[in-house]
């Protein structure tokens, strides 16, 4: 048997890595698995786990308040030395680019355990845009043994680092998460939903914001902000529905420029089922999160990207996306032609997903048996 630990801290991980968890453990004869979260973040990265039903065997709760950077390295690094030490795992998975990915692979390569990293080879060029997640995968991709990239875009990113060997193109497992989640979704009740959403008037265009990133705090989020309330202004026949990131520095100019309008709705992070059928319902999404960058074409909903870059290229290349930065009249006016134009908004809104089929996680799994054998 394969011995392998999982290492994850955050609600993005937490998803994605959730449809290969699954994988593995429904090949236990072959497989033994060792869940480890680091609890980078806590209620939200518990959420996830309820949802999909996953019992870590090793917690290293790290969250307190005000965490730094520094906190999460060294406590977590502190926290996997003695795990890794007593359990001598055969491989470790790492996904993404958070710090949590970065410590579970750096303590990996201290206790010289092999090291799989789902999702490799993401870029955006700019070591400080996403800050410190850019920089977290390319150190990851240099420290990993095998990579599985979702894209040909990311494959090409690794080979240009001179990372050559053991690269395999699989998909996004953000995709299998999301047709996982929808298909559990289908078995619960659906006024659940419908009840919890009951503030928002569904026969008006819903435009999902989600908006978090490091590098926009200050005057670019105050843009943003001002954008959403235009956007209000200018069309009655749209309601903004924006569940505001824990951070301080995002609460706070969201709360000061949108607090009192009627047809923006502030409410908190939301579970990932309740999101994943928010984003179904909704008519397009404005967002900085790579995730919905990626689950949102699968479900023929246009996305604007509010970054001046973003390592997922593909969806800009095919048109399911496109940027438009934190510039108020750029997020405007892109917004705009796609609430008054028909004709644009078919153009974005293809279900053509350039991430994923749904079938990624089958894949890492069975390429992981057979490097196994």
């Amino acid at each position: 048997m394969i011995k392998i630990f999982t290492i994850f801290g955050t609600r993005p991980e937490a998803i994605k890595l959730a449809p290969l968890i699954k994988e593995f453990q429904n090949f236990s004869n072959e497989i033994e698995l060792k869940i480890c979260v680091t609890g980078q973040h806590r209620e939200l990265l518990d959420q996830v786990l309820d949802f999909f039903n996953i019992k870590p065997d090793f917690d290293l709760n790290l969250m307190k308040s005000n965490q730094t950077l520094f906190d999460i390295c060294i406590e977590g690094l502190r926290g996997l030395e003695d795990i890794l030490e007593n359990n001598n795992p055969d491989l470790i998975v790492v996904q993404g680019d958070t710090t949590t990915a970065f410590i579970g692979a750096l303590a990996g390569f201290y206790k010289k355990i092999k090291i799989a990293h789902v999702e490799a080879g993401l870029r955006s060029g700019n070591k400080l845009s996403p800050y410190p997640e850019e920089i977290n995968r390319v150190l990851i991709g240099h420290l990993a043994d095998y990579h599985f990239a979702p894209t040909q875009n990311a494959a090409k990113n690794l080979r240009n680092e001179n990372i050559r060997k053991n690269i395999w193109i699989v998909g996004n497992t953000v995709i299998d998460a999301l047709f996982l989640g929808l298909k559990i979704i289908e078995q619960q009740k659906k006024e659940n939903y419908q009840d919890f959403f009951s503030f928002l008037d569904f026969s008006k265009k819903i435009i999902l914001v989600t908006g978090h990133r490091r590098e926009s705090f200050g005057k670019p989020f105050e843009n943003i902000c001002y954008s959403l309330k235009q956007i209000t202004e200018r069309f009655e026949n749209v309601e903004i529905i924006y569940p505001v990131h824990l951070n301080p520095s995002v609460r706070k100019p969201v709360n000061e420029i949108l607090g009192k309008n009627e047809r923006i709705h502030l409410i908190e992070p939301l579970a990932y089922p309740y999101l994943i059928w928010l984003l179904k319902n909704s008519y397009l999404v404005l967002t900085d999160s790579g995730g919905i960058q990626e689950e949102a074409p699968s479900l023929g909903k246009p996305v604007l990207v509010m970054r001046d870059v973003t390592e997922r290229i593909e969806g800009i290349k095919v048109g399911t996306a496109k940027l438009v930065g934190t510039d108020q009249n750029k997020i405007i006016t892109e917004t705009s032609e796609l609430l008054i134009s028909e004709k644009h908004y078919k153009k974005l809104a293809k279900r053509n997903n350039p991430y994923g089929d749904g079938k990624a996680s089958k894949r890492i799994r069975d390429i992981i048996l057979k490097i196994a054998q």
